[in-house]
């Protein structure tokens, strides 16, 4: 059946957007506040711990770049990320990490290329990434 006057893909919401993405890092970062850093990292892995939603996921690193936390793949968790580069070669860690190692209330948002685990294609995304305490909490949106 057509339906005209359908909104495109986005609009209908498949996928997360810039506010969603920054809502749920300062979802993530009150959960760890609220119930610890074990159970709400094991939470932001859980898809049904309430920290996955669609292609939006948390993920949590230390100031060192390894891997604490990560939503749409747990085979991560604990591994050292920083010498990871993205399809254009883009030091994406080692550019979050420098980012968030400014001072306590870094924040902010990074572009770089990473599989879209919806797609399974490589896809340019922006990632918003904020430090609480000595771990930085991001999660990203695809732009395609």
């Amino acid at each position: 059946m057509l339906v005209l006057g359908a909104a495109p893909a986005d609009a209908q919401g498949t996928k997360g957007t810039a506010a969603e993405a920054t809502a749920m890092v300062e979802r993530a970062i009150a959960h760890i506040k609220k119930v610890g850093r074990l159970k709400a990292f094991a939470d932001f892995g859980d898809p049904k711990g309430g920290f996955t939603d669609r292609d939006l996921y948390v993920v949590v690193y230390d100031l060192q770049g390894k891997v604490l936390a990560h939503g749409a793949n747990p085979k991560m968790i604990g591994k050292d990320m920083i010498d990871l580069r993205d399809s254009d070669g883009k030091y994406f860690v080692k550019e979050r990490v420098e980012m968030m190692s400014k001072g306590p209330d870094a924040k902010g948002w990074q572009d770089y290329k990473f599989m879209n685990p919806m797609s399974r294609q490589i896809e340019p995304k922006s990632m918003f990434l904020q430090r609480f305490e000595d771990v930085m909490v991001g999660c990203g949106i695809y732009k395609n």
